[in-house]
């Protein structure tokens, strides 16, 4: 039986997700990006694999290819505008149009990536995601999300029930006892040269048993 998608699937899937493609592009975010990804980069040492998780056209995935010229870049997203247009870059990322509330990953990656999604996912649904987020990692799991040590939901764009904050790496590590911090940091909407939206960035790393 075909499971119904949730409030939160249907708005990304749509128009205003196709809406996003087009402002989640510039090559000043992609700057920003790769200095945000070289911070965490300096902390995991070589990568060979990465999964990311609400990967849309892949402005996360084309920073790390920056970083990472060899690496194995694989992408999961839900909005199919986002699909076609990650499938028509170059560089060479395996791309899952799949909502990441079904997606079975079929190997782990060095690194299972999740950046300014979990803010928009129905707080019901989390535990699944982090699950996920640690099953499809052979070592190092990372989070950027907007932090809040307690759950709160904001409006968005004219929206309820689509932005909410929460400490996410937090609940991953209780749910997760065999994961780690490793490291964590945070990045600016002020900064003069990258910014970004805000975001507070958790480097974990699951133990060896």
């Amino acid at each position: 039986m075909t499971r119904k998608p949730t409030e939160q699937e249907a708005f990304w899937k749509g128009e205003f997700g196709d809406a996003y493609v087009d402002r989640n592009r510039s090559q000043r975010l992609l700057a920003a990006n790769i200095h945000f990804f070289s911070r965490i980069l300096e902390r995991t040492g070589p990568v060979a694999s990465i999964l990311e998780l609400g990967a849309n056209i892949g402005m996360n995935l084309r920073a790390l290819r920056h970083l990472l010229p060899e690496a194995e870049l694989a992408g999961v997203e839900i909005n199919a505008r986002a699909v076609e247009e990650l499938r028509a870059w170059d560089g060479r990322a395996e791309v899952h149009h799949a909502s990441i509330l079904d997606f079975q990953p079929a190997r782990t990656h060095d690194l299972t990536l999740i950046k300014g999604v979990l803010i928009h996912i129905n707080p019901d649904d989390l535990g699944g995601i982090y699950d996920l987020l640690v099953r499809a990692s052979s070592r190092f799991i990372c989070i950027a999300e907007y932090y809040n040590p307690s759950p709160v939901e904001l409006p968005y764009r004219g929206h309820s029930g689509k932005l909410f904050k929460r400490d996410f790496a937090g609940e991953l590590l209780d749910r997760h006892p065999g994961t780690t911090l490793v490291d964590y940091g945070f990045a600016y909407h002020r900064d003069p040269l990258f910014p970004q939206d805000d975001i507070t960035w958790f480097l974990l790393e699951k133990r060896t048993p």
